[in-house]
């Protein structure tokens, strides 16, 4: 375990798969030192986190420790409540998406960062993604009105279903995993949503009977863009055209091409992009298309855990250099709120007013 004199000590709620890779992040980073893992069941640990002892409450661990950081790993349903629990003791918060169940808890986590003058940084780790990084680059530069079609279903089984089955207790697809792409669409935009309009269904008797496991939305912004968003989780869903992602205007579009052999039970398919294709509508005299379409390798990007990685990175310059997160935070608050919108559609039938 590092000494460094320096370290920002953490503490580490929830040990599922983003937990454990954000836990191993923190012990390969000199700049943090690992003092509680903490999850409410026993977890087996890998090799590199072998030397910690786990603790199963979130509060006794907090209180006794007493960590510069915490890092909220846990199902949604906690993550407000442990953030602002954290915060009040004196730390800074790292806090996976979705940022809250519900917009008041989620507003109520920005005050009480303002509040208590804490870094609070949302888990969206396209944000450190290169090829995500290049995607919003390409399409701010094709310029708007923009057009996003994006989805991401998951064919899930075993271990994985009995996960997304967890998380349905309190969060659907649409909003676990749309918190992500819509948040893109935000950078790209720069916009407000206007207008969301839901749809969804229940595909499964091995769910709550108010919960739905498909479901796909429509959001309007003030700028004229539109967004299209689906997902999908379980058994049923199906391997054909589970990972779209483009970006259309009137000068173009650009597009993530995926590998053919991707499957989207795996979890680096989620962020792993293989190629971004850019598009120019711009046509000759005689009606043909003034170039050719540019493909832009995207090989040797980094996997789920080095991202984790430069994820946890910007957590320690946030918190060493005082970087402003005021946006962040913002942008945290407005993908939450499209998506929870979605959410409110589909369960009410009606287009919600945003």
């Amino acid at each position: 375990m590092s000494n460094q004199a320096a370290a920002v000590t953490v503490l580490v709620a929830g040990l599922g798969n983003m937990g454990m890779s954000h836990a191993e992040a923190y012990r390969a980073n000199p700049g943090f030192e690992i003092v509680s893992l903490v999850n409410r069941s026993p977890v087996s640990l890998p090799e590199v986190l072998a030397d910690y002892q786990v603790e199963p409450d979130f509060y006794q661990s907090l209180q006794r420790h007493k960590p510069d950081l915490v890092s909220v790993n846990t199902y949604s349903d906690t993550h407000a409540e442990y953030a602002i629990a954290a915060m009040e003791a004196g730390a800074h918060v790292f806090v996976e998406k979705p940022l809250a169940t519900n917009l008041a808890d989620a507003r109520n986590v920005v005050a009480c960062a303002k509040a208590n003058k804490r870094k609070l940084v949302v888990g969206y780790i396209l944000r450190h993604h290169p090829s995500w990084m290049r995607l919003i680059t390409e399409a701010r530069q094709l310029g708007g009105p923009f057009v996003f079609r994006m989805n991401l279903n998951q064919q899930s089984s075993g271990p994985t279903w009995h996960t997304h089955r967890q998380l349905m207790d309190t969060t659907s697809p649409i909003v676990d995993c749309g918190v992500h792409y819509v948040d893109v669409m935000c950078q790209i935009t720069d916009a407000n949503a206007t207008q969301v309009r839901g749809m969804g269904v229940r595909l499964t008797e091995e769910i709550a009977s108010d919960m739905y496991n498909y479901g796909h939305f429509q959001v309007l912004f003030d700028d004229g863009s539109v967004g299209w968003y689906e997902a999908g989780w379980g058994p049923m869903m199906s391997e054909t055209a589970f990972f779209v992602k483009d970006v259309i205007t009137p000068r173009g579009c650009v597009s993530i091409v995926m590998s053919e052999d991707a499957k989207s039970d795996d979890v680096d398919t989620h962020t792993k992009t293989n190629l971004l294709r850019v598009h120019s509508s711009a046509m000759r005299s005689d009606g043909q298309f003034a170039s050719v379409d540019n493909e832009i390798s995207m090989q040797d990007e980094p996997g789920h855990d080095e991202l984790c990685a430069r994820e946890q990175a910007y957590v320690l310059k946030a918190i060493t250099e005082d970087i402003d997160l005021d946006r962040h935070m913002n942008d945290a608050v407005q993908s939450l709120q499209i998506c929870l919108a979605a959410d409110e559609s589909v369960r009410s039938g009606h287009t919600v007013q945003i």
